[in-house]
């Protein structure tokens, strides 16, 4: 007979979506905190809006916290960024293990049409253990502003019509 394993649940006070209730079991652990948020360890994937391809990567342990992300294939194709070593070591990753790869969007308040995606500084997640990492990518053709907006001026006028 199989045991039913119970997951905790929290209630993470958030500035940006209210009261979040997260089962431990989705919490995607960073064991050295994002780049520049080292504090924070404990994230969960927030979906706002089911059509939108973003999401957004919520602190469990800052609830004002919270990062806008996108699948990088969504906005580049060809995306292919090599997972370093050491970084593939710290994840334990090996070659059938199951992974998601997102990338932290950037949304200027003054003009959202500008919005950015960092390609350069991918967050690995191992999706079997849910511990994860920010990488820096060593290939000049990302930039930590990947433009994702680049349509001419008429499309968007088209669009808002």
């Amino acid at each position: 007979m199989a045991q039913a394993t119970k997951h905790r649940r929290l209630r993470v006070a958030t500035t940006r979506f209210g009261p979040v209730d997260v089962d431990e079991k989705d919490m995607i652990t960073f064991p050295n905190g994002l780049i520049g948020f080292e504090q924070c360890r404990r994230f969960v994937l927030v979906d706002v809006e089911q059509t939108s391809p973003i999401r957004w990567l919520q602190s469990v342990d800052d609830g004002a916290l919270a990062f806008p992300v996108i699948d990088p294939w969504d906005v580049r194709p060809d995306y292919a960024p090599a997972i370093g070593a050491m970084d593939a070591q710290a994840l334990d990753l090996q070659e059938d293990t199951p992974r998601a790869v997102l990338a932290i969007v950037t949304i200027p308040r003054s003009d959202p049409r500008q919005i950015t995606v960092n390609l350069l500084g991918p967050i690995v997640i191992n999706m079997r253990s849910r511990t994860a990492r920010q990488v820096v990518v060593e290939n000049e053709e990302y930039t930590t502003r990947h433009r994702i907006v680049d349509a001419p001026a008429e499309a968007v006028a088209r669009q808002a019509a």
